[in-house]
């Protein structure tokens, strides 16, 4: 019999501590895995984002060639949408704090905006494109809040800018195979807008299945505050949350409504078929970019992450206003697509991070309101300038806007460079 040896003392020594390890690395990646309501939640938002979009992309030609409205009509348009969307945030936000049933709320807002798809190929006046998207934006706000606050409720504190990321990129994602199928629609369909919105119909109810499938975590024991509808609730958010909405509203004023990409590209000589491929290239770029942002935003400077983002949208707006061809308003709206990714999931994480656990609906539908506002502003700013001056005035506008923006963003003082340990 061979003697025993050092090595064999040894082995069983260093069996068991590699055993040990990869229980470490699996109870790791468990840790590490984000929650299957955020991918419910990513693939419920990447269909519906495909119909929305597949709409979004053809609605501002549909609106000009066919129901012969202004500029400023389009604008006024867009603004009111996205103002609908942000106010109704603040009390569908506060509802899920008080009710505790985010779920519910989203599932009911998704239902809301499917239904409203059959009603644009049926649009017969600027009247019913004006209900259908108010409507659809209500719909949208009324999730929004609850869903972003849904997201904190399931994600790990240190996995909260992955999980924004992961569902905005998923997102994203939806909003580029819109305008694809919209392509493909009405090349298919011989450039007929209104057969081609018909296809928008089928990924709105597929969505709605996903949110479905969404479990909503045991609501923690509620305070003797009756309500977080109050003046005394508001107060708890501290004024690191209200320095974010006022940063978060200046912002959103650097920016329009996507609807002026489209209209830039036709105004260069982009063929009406091939008009959605600007919102294709927007949303590649935003979903190639969203998630590395957001797993970026756990670790570094939120404040280096706001800047570059701002800078980003600077030189969009710059490109698309010198823009003489198709290829250099695609490069800008990639540019857009970029600063896009590299901010709006940041902004949610900062808004999860600075509110109260019970308070974080009411927190995100204040700072959606705040935003809804300033892209109401912006929106029918750029559809005046536009009407009255032309599409560069209106660019180089927010371009002015986004450099303020940036020189604000660096005088604002941080406590701490990296964030990716805070709760």
């Amino acid at each position: 019999m061979r003697p025993k040896t050092e090595s064999d003392a040894i082995n069983p020594i260093t069996k068991r501590s590699h055993r040990i390890e990869e229980r470490q690395l699996r109870t790791w990646a468990s840790r590490r895995a984000l929650p299957p309501g955020i991918w419910a939640l990513g693939f419920g938002a990447m269909f519906m984002d495909t119909s929305s979009e597949f709409v979004h992309s053809l609605l501002p030609v549909f609106l000009t060639s066919v129901l012969g409205t202004s500029m400023i009509t389009i604008g006024f348009l867009e603004g009111v949408a996205e103002a609908t969307a942000a106010v109704t945030k603040v009390f569908s936000g506060l509802l899920s704090d008080y009710l505790r049933k985010r779920t519910f709320l989203v599932v009911l807002a998704y239902a809301l905006s499917a239904l409203t798809k059959p009603v644009f190929p049926l649009a017969m006046s600027i009247h019913s494109v004006f209900g259908a998207r108010f409507v659809d934006r209500v719909g949208k706000g009324v999730r929004g809040a609850p869903r972003d606050a849904l997201i904190a409720d399931i994600t790990p504190a240190d996995l909260r800018g992955a999980a924004y990321g992961l569902r905005q990129s998923l997102d994203s994602v939806g909003a580029f195979l819109g305008p694809l199928l919209a392509v493909v629609s009405m090349a298919v369909l011989a450039n007929n807008i209104r057969s081609a919105l018909w296809v928008a119909v089928l990924p709105a109810f597929v969505a709605v299945g996903f949110i479905f499938c969404v479990r909503e975590p045991a609501a923690p024991q509620q305070s003797s505050a009756s309500s977080p509808i109050s003046l005394a609730q508001a107060k708890r958010l501290g004024l690191g949350y209200w320095v974010i909405v006022l940063l978060g509203a200046f912002f959103t004023l650097a920016r329009f409504s996507e609807a002026f990409l489209v209209l830039r590209a036709q105004s260069v000589g982009v063929a009406v078929g091939f008009v959605p491929l600007v919102m294709m290239v927007m949303n590649l770029v935003y979903a190639a970019s969203a998630y590395p942002a957001g797993i970026a935003s756990d670790y570094l400077s939120r404040r280096i992450l706001l800047f570059v983002g701002l800078a980003t949208l600077v030189f969009a707006d710059l490109v698309l206003a010198t823009a003489l061809a198709p290829s250099q308003v695609l490069l800008g709206t990639a540019l857009w697509g970029l600063h896009m990714g590299l901010t709006q999931g940041l902004f949610n994480k900062l808004v999860a991070d600075s509110a109260p656990t019970e308070l974080r609906g009411s927190a995100f539908g204040i700072f959606n309101l705040a935003g809804g506002v300033a892209l109401f502003l912006a929106s029918v700013i750029a559809g005046f300038l536009w009407e009255l001056v032309g599409p560069a005035v209106t660019f180089i506008t927010g371009a002015v806007f986004a450099a303020l923006a940036a020189i604000g963003i660096l005088a604002l003082k941080t406590d701490d460079e990296k964030h990716g340990t805070e709760s």
